[in-house]
């Protein structure tokens, strides 16, 4: 029997997952993807990681800008007769006219531990909440925001050192091994979907620049939480003479001192309670480099403040 599968995803954290379901010989029909966009630098257009990783492997890649009211793609899903369209950080909201189109209905995989942090930025918050714990969830697509009835859940601890593209590679390799045997129970109808409590729901609002603007009055554990959160986009930042410095990487430190003061030749920086040590960072237009290096070509030094 035909089990097709549609495949909708774009960034990173769903290659692992197209990836195990192409090696493990699933029937991958189309993948949706978000169209190329242009680097920041010129006018070359980039291609998703979901879109290049397709293309790799031969597999055929629509990437329509929108999907809501686009009747050329509605029809040529209809025609299509998925058996499953599995959704994994596509980045596009999915209208009510598609989604009865597969027989078995669209999956998605979320990275998060349901109804906790439904939304565009979970890995993110998460660390930025220093949440002890996440994980993912695998859920069916309704009409609302990440509200659909979930099938199963895999949890996993987020370490206090743990950056948001650490824990998102992680997250995603156990989505990519779970995701078998999960579409393999849905074709063989032994599966059940359970309503999540929507009363203990909350949201993950998408990730804005300015969020990473670092307010050395907060508490250590929440300006070390943003530099993990936000690593490595948009980044944790502070400015020092009109130019943005990103904090790369840094842990707790044990120095007291004014807010924003620079306490010693290693780069510990005060905060309103508790300090951090600098480890990498990234001054406006420069590339990375470790605080030693820095230390050696900067004006911003001991007894300074940056707050």
């Amino acid at each position: 029997m035909s089990k097709k599968i549609v495949f909708m995803g774009t960034s990173n954290f769903a290659v692992p997952i197209l990836k195990s379901l192409y090696q493990n010989g699933y029937e991958i029909s189309v993948v949706y993807t978000q169209p190329p966009k242009k680097s920041n630098r010129g006018q070359k257009l980039n291609k998703s990681p979901v879109h290049l990783f397709s293309e790799n492997i031969s597999l055929d890649v629509r990437s329509p800008q929108y999907l809501k009211n686009n009747n050329e793609e509605e029809s040529f899903l209809t025609e299509l007769k998925p058996n499953i369209i599995l959704l994994v950080s596509y980045g596009q909201i999915i209208s009510k006219n598609l989604l009865n189109i597969p027989k078995n209905g669209f999956l998605n995989v979320h990275a998060s531990l349901l109804p906790k942090w439904r939304g565009a930025a979970p890995i993110q918050r998460s660390i930025m909440n220093r949440d002890e714990e996440t994980g993912i969830s695998i859920m069916k697509i309704n009409e609302n925001l990440d509200e659909g009835p979930v099938c199963n859940q895999y949890s996993l601890k987020i370490s206090e050192k743990m950056n948001a593209e650490e824990l998102s590679e992680k997250l995603s390799l156990i989505a990519s091994e779970k995701i078998l045997d999960i579409l393999d129970n849905i074709f063989e109808g032994n599966i059940k979907f359970n309503d999540q409590d929507h009363s203990k729901a909350t949201y993950a609002k998408k990730i804005q620049k300015l969020e990473g603007k670092i307010d050395w009055n907060e508490n250590v554990d929440k300006i070390i939480g943003k530099i993990n959160g936000l690593y490595p986009y948009p980044g944790a930042f502070f400015s020092f003479n009109g130019e943005r410095y990103k904090i790369l990487k840094a842990e707790k430190s044990s120095t007291a001192g004014k807010p924003g003061d620079i306490v010693s030749e290693n780069f510990e920086v005060c905060c309103g309670e508790g300090s951090i040590k600098v480890l990498s960072i990234q001054r406006e237009g420069k590339r990375v480099q470790q605080i030693n290096e820095f230390l050696l070509g900067t004006q911003i030094k001991k007894g300074f403040n940056i707050a």
